[in-house]
């Protein structure tokens, strides 16, 4: 807002409304920092969040995303790299390996984990037997007997021969 200053009144009005302007920010900024868990809100806020179409990711641009495991993992994949498949390496390529495995942390989330974990344990598991159940065999389905009262066939009478 640039008022334009003519005079001496204009000037006065004007110092007049920046330092009620200054005395509201005061305010805004006192309650915004009054206490522990408003200060840590207004830090979280400065971390962008992602945006929701991502889907389950929880955030792949985001520091203090939700998801507590990616989190982690930002910190621990590097290290753990670090200190064992590259433990003789050089500066160089320990940088590479911590820069590569921060953005390969992304990636890593609970969905992710945990169908991960739902497959290994289901080549572990139970197998289905080849042999069918009992109860799903079934059984051959036959005629009716039909019981005659005479015999089809009659006993062969044998006679001697003389």
């Amino acid at each position: 807002m640039d008022i334009p200053v003519k005079n001496i009144f204009d000037l006065q009005a004007e110092i007049i409304r920046l330092e009620k302007v200054k005395q509201e920010q005061e305010m805004v900024l006192k309650q915004r920092f009054s206490s522990p868990s408003a200060i840590i809100s207004s830090i979280r806020s400065i971390f962008p969040k992602a945006p929701e179409g991502e889907g389950s990711s929880g955030g792949i641009g985001s520091f203090f995303s939700p998801d507590l495991l990616s989190l982690v993992s930002r910190f621990v994949l590097p290290i753990a790299l670090n200190k064992t498949l590259f433990k003789k390496s050089n500066f160089l390529i320990k940088t590479i390996v911590g820069l590569v495995s921060q953005k390969a942390s992304t990636y890593i989330s609970e969905d992710s984990v945990t169908s991960v974990w739902g497959r290994v344990k289901s080549l572990f598991g139970k197998k289905p037997s080849t042999a069918r159940k009992p109860s799903t065999v079934k059984e051959p389905v036959l005629p009716p007997v039909v019981v005659a009262k005479e015999p089809l066939l009659k006993e062969p009478v044998y006679k001697p021969s003389l």
